[in-house]
């Protein structure tokens, strides 16, 4: 378990770097257009370097229900943006892919008995993202109706 605090303390201490490298990979995704024009750069900045910032809280401190409550807002905004749903998915997904990468990058899932150690903690992140985009989704449908 220590493993898996250390793993969340270096996100958190990273999390403008990483919140930045997402941003530049929104720049260049074809995937995503409608995020360069609709949905404002500090306003994406900020959002995912709360996430970043204070993964801990949301991975062991706040409840399914604390999730749900900020997704649906996340997910009614990007509708009143006019961002399509597929858009505001995807853009969960690289929030995900860009951890991992950095992850991978600073070599701290090298060891076998390292990533074991640390499976609680992966199985958390996985949980958190797959109720990120299904809330999300449930903000985008209210909006719409």
């Amino acid at each position: 378990m220590m493993h898996a605090y250390r793993l969340v303390r270096l996100i958190e201490t990273h999390a403008a770097g990483l919140a930045n490298g997402l941003q530049k990979k929104i720049d260049t995704s074809d995937r995503v257009p409608d995020y360069h024009g609709k949905v404002p750069r500090e306003e994406l900045i900020s959002v995912v370097n709360e996430i970043y910032q204070n993964l801990g809280q949301w991975l062991l401190a706040k409840t399914e229900s604390d999730i749900e409550s900020r997704y649906v807002k996340i997910g009614m905004r990007r509708a009143e943006q006019g961002v399509p749903q597929s858009q505001v998915l995807w853009v969960i997904a690289l929030v995900k892919e860009n951890l991992w990468e950095y992850l991978k990058q600073e070599h701290v899932l090298e060891k076998p008995v390292e990533i074991f150690g640390s499976l609680e903690m992966l199985e958390l992140l996985e949980q958190f993202f797959d109720r990120a985009m299904y809330y999300a989704s449930v903000g985008y449908e209210k909006s719409r109706a």
